[in-house]
Formats: C-alpha cells, structure tokens, sequence
C-alpha cells in the first residue's frame, strides 16, 4: 500500500512539473513572439533608414562623378588638341627633314651612282684590257705549245728534253765533279751514256784515281703515252690497256739497251737508273704490275722519276759528305801529329830559354850584390871637389872622365 501511494505521488509530482514547464514554455513563446516582432519591427526601422541615407549617398556619389565625367571630358578634349596641334608640329618638321634628307640623299646617290658607274666602267675596261692580253698570252702559248708538240715528234728532240731536265736535277743537287756526262763507261765500248755518277772506288783517295761510274740514261715514250692520255680522256678501256701495254713493251727494251750498253761491273755499279722525265709517266709505269721488280732481276735498271731521283741523288749527296768528312779527318790528325811533334820542340826550347833566364838572373844578383858591397866599403871615404884634383898629377885624366858623371847624375 505505502509503494502504491509512493509511486502515485510521484506520478502526481511529474504530473505537476509538467504543467508548470508548459505553462512557462507557453509563456516564453509568447515572450519571444514579442521579441521578434519588436525585432522585426527594429530592424525594418534601420533598414528603411539605412535604404533611405543609401540612396542620398548614391545621389551624391552620381552627381560627383557626372561633375568628374565632365571635368575629365573637357581635360581630355584639351589634351586631344594640344596632342594634335603637337602632332601637326612634328608631321611638318619630319616633312621639311625627310625633303631634306631627300634631297641630300638623291644628291650623294647621284654622285655615288657616277663614281661607281665611272669605277665600274673603268674595272671593266681593264679587266678587258687584261682579257685581251690574257689572249695574246694564251695565243702565243698555244703557239709555243705547236711548237713543242712539233719538237717533240721528233725522237731527238725528245731525247733532249729528257736530258735537259735530267741534266738540271743533276745541276741543282751535285757539284760539277761529282758526275760527267756523255761518257762511255763500258770497256771496249763507244756507247756514250747520257749522264754517269762518279762513285768513289776502292783504290780511290780524295776522288783521284779509278771511280766508279753509276749510269743514268732518260727516255720518254711519247706516242705511247699521248695514246694512253686520250684514252683516258674518252674512257676508251681497251685503248688504254693497249696504250699501257706498249709503254710496258717500250720501257723493257730500253732498259735491255741500258744493260748492254753501260753495265760493266768493277767500272761500274752493277745497276743502272732509267729516268722518266714526268712523274704522270713513272707512275703509270710503276702502276704496271711486276715491271719494277722484272727490270731489276733481268736487266739490273732501276727506274726513277724526277722526285724520285732528287731524292736518289739527296743520299748519295750525303755520303760523299760523310766520305768528305772522313778524307778531312785523316788530313786534320795529320796535321795534328805535326803540330805535336812542332810543340814538342817548342818546349825544348822555352826550357832552353828558361835556363838562359836564370842564369842572367843569378848573375844580375851577384852583379847586385857585388855592387852593394862596393857602395858600404865607399861610404867611409870623403869625395874631393873637382878643382882640388886638377893639381895632382895624374888626375886630369879623371876628372875629365867625373866630369860627364856627374852631369849625367
């Protein structure tokens, strides 16, 4: 029964407290109802306000910036027409430079214009002064050239040119007397070769005596050539095999004619030097296959173009310096044994004088000395005046003889 009444009066008190919280929050409803609308009514007031002090400030702002809009409008219109008064300025002054710069320019481009023209016309009036004697030049050349080619047809004339340029190689590397030309340097023989080289021998001193003779011979198969030259111009292949061919067969039988003719071994080298006076020549017969080394084995020829023989020559110029050098050195100990052997007599006799020397020196010593001794034994005696031995007899004779000491003294 007690927890019965317990849990009603706590149901009544819940109850109670219920109501007594909606009545409050009835209350505080309406309270804020009336709040808000006070509020609403607050805010609607400052907003009208605030709308109404917009408006005005929107109504100043709008005639401030018509009176700027205007005042900036007339600030530009007088920039404007200052800028183009300034501009007409500028537009007329540039006018008057650029007529003047014109007309400046037309006058220096005229003058110009003439004294290029004048120095081009006068370029080209050398250049065809120099084209007009280019060709003459070139007419008398190709006349030189006919006559060459007329020269050179015929088989002396050839011979000679060969030997001319074999001779100036010859010329410009070798002294006079290191070689001779048109000589027979076989035995038993009256072939003369074109050029020999003179080779010191074994019994050879200083280059006198029995040389030996290293013979040089030139050829020039021209007709071979000059065929071999237009086929290659052309592109002709089998003249050009043929062409190489006959220059092969050529410079083989030259060289057999070299061999027998010129090779005579102790008097000369056991080789000989085919020269070819075109280095285009040597090289289209080095380029032969096996002919160097088929000259040399059969015929014992060596064969040398101009660059090759220069530099043939060059060594050979080198050992007869060293060969030279070695003759000067026996001749400078020679000399020197003389001079040795000279010297020592020249010893002897610096002794002999040396000798000499000390013994007059020992005796201008004693000489010295005796003469000392003499002067302390005189110290003690009185000299005599001049006038007080003219009285004693027998004195005359040496006061004469004082006299001129004296006045040597």
């Amino acid at each position: 029964m007690l927890m019965d009444f317990l849990f009603i009066a706590g149901m009544l008190s819940l109850l109670f407290i219920s109501l007594t919280v909606l009545v409050m929050m009835r209350s505080l409803r309406n309270q804020q109802k009336e709040d808000a609308a006070q509020l609403r009514s607050e805010v609607s007031q400052n907003i009208t306000g605030i709308a109404k002090l917009t408006q005005d400030q929107l109504y100043a702002v709008a005639e401030r910036t018509s009176l700027f809009t205007e005042r900036t409008d007339r600030q530009l219109l007088e920039i404007r027409a200052q800028l183009e008064s300034k501009l007409e300025l500028i537009r007329n002054d540039n006018s008057q430079k650029l007529d003047q710069m014109r007309e400046t320019v037309d006058e220096k481009l005229h003058a110009t214009l003439e004294r290029r023209l004048g120095e081009s016309f006068k370029a080209v009036s050398d250049q065809l002064s120099m084209v007009n004697k280019g060709l003459g030049e070139m007419r008398s050349l190709a006349d030189g050239v006919g006559d060459l080619k007329r020269v050179l047809t015929n088989v002396k004339s050839r011979g000679i040119l060969g030997e001319f340029q074999l001779n100036s190689i010859l010329e410009d590397i070798l002294a006079p007397d290191q070689y001779a030309t048109n000589i027979a340097t076989k035995r038993e023989s009256s072939d003369r070769v074109e050029f020999a080289i003179r080779l010191p021998g074994k019994d050879e001193q200083h280059l006198k005596g029995t040389p030996v003779w290293l013979p040089i011979d030139a050829k020039f198969p021209k007709e071979d050539y000059e065929r071999l030259l237009d086929a290659q111009e052309i592109g002709d292949t089998e003249a050009m095999d043929a062409a190489r061919k006959a220059i092969r067969l050529r410079i083989k039988s030259e060289a057999k004619d070299i061999s027998s003719k010129y090779l005579d071994p102790p008097n000369t080298t056991d080789f000989a030097i085919l020269f070819l006076p075109f280095e285009g020549l040597y090289a289209e017969v080095l380029n032969s296959p096996g002919i160097v080394d088929d000259l040399q084995r059969a015929h014992r020829v060596v064969l040398a173009g101009p660059t090759t023989l220069a530099a043939l020559l060059n060594s050979l110029q080198m050992g007869f310096r060293t060969l030279a050098i070695q003759q000067r050195s026996s001749e400078v100990w020679k000399v020197l044994g003389v001079v040795k052997s000279e010297f020592s007599k020249f010893g002897e006799l610096l002794d002999r004088t040396k000798k000499k020397l000390d013994q007059a020196s020992g005796e201008l010593d004693l000489a010295s000395r005796k003469s000392a001794t003499i002067q302390r034994r005189l110290v003690s005696v009185e000299s005599l005046p001049a006038e007080d031995l003219v009285g004693i007899p027998g004195n005359d004779q040496a006061v004469d003889t004082l006299e001129p000491a004296q006045m040597a003294d």
